[in-house]
């Protein structure tokens, strides 16, 4: 099965050679499914040609906005919109998350009570998940047709289901604490209040679901549903 990667954001420099730009994380957080990949670079502008490039889709994280003025984001919706209409099963992460909300007729927004980093706690179903988190945009009103099945403290909306079409995660299952930890050393500083990194830094260490959500997303582009 070949799924398509579309980087919607770059990795910062500093930690590129270290980690690589943000499909590899998918290419990992995947490995032992079976899975072939190609990623499309659409923050550069470089779409496919359409939903039939691949049998599924995944849509990145970016430091974006979903709501901002960039030119390759009404394409990006398009072709949202067209592969849910081809039913090609779509998955989408944090930005990802947010932008197919967006293209599907939900509210993407600054979340009020500010920025969420680092390890937080998510119900997603009827288990209690750990992950990594970097973000201050929200899914805040769900589209219609898509089912709430993860929230959290600090995230409403933090995982929905579009039946049968697509599944998505505001969280990050492919962040280690390392990355976290080099997100924090170069896009934080003046950017996250000092203390919410600080807190993060505490709660390095405990262990994250992230293999559990990779079989989550590896059932849902095989069978299109939830494991």
């Amino acid at each position: 099965m070949k799924i398509g990667i579309l980087q919607t954001g770059l990795a910062p420099d500093e930690l590129v050679d270290d980690f690589g730009e943000y499909p590899a994380f998918f290419e990992r957080l995947l490995d032992g499914n079976g899975f072939t990949f190609q990623s499309w670079s659409v923050v550069q502008h470089v779409f496919p040609d359409g939903p039939e490039d691949a049998d599924g889709w995944l849509i990145t994280g970016s430091k974006h906005g979903a709501y901002e003025d960039h030119d390759w984001i009404p394409p990006l919706e398009q072709l949202i919109r067209d592969i849910v209409a081809a039913e090609r099963p779509l998955i989408g992460v944090c930005f990802g998350h947010q932008i197919i909300a967006q293209a599907l007729g939900g509210k993407v927004n600054k979340f009020e009570g500010g920025w969420v980093v680092g390890q937080h706690h998510y119900t997603i179903g009827d288990e209690v998940l750990t992950f990594n988190a970097w973000h201050q945009d929200q899914v805040i009103e769900a589209p219609q047709g898509a089912e709430v099945v993860g929230t959290s403290n600090y995230c409403a909306n933090a995982a929905l289901l579009y039946p049968g079409k697509a599944f998505t995660v505001q969280p990050h299952p492919e962040y280690g604490d390392d990355f976290i930890q080099g997100l924090i050393d170069t896009r934080g500083k003046g950017v996250v209040p000092d203390d919410l990194m600080e807190a993060a830094q505490t709660r390095m260490g405990q262990p994250l679901s992230n293999q559990r959500m990779a079989r989550q997303f590896a059932t849902f582009f095989r069978e299109g549903r939830l494991s």
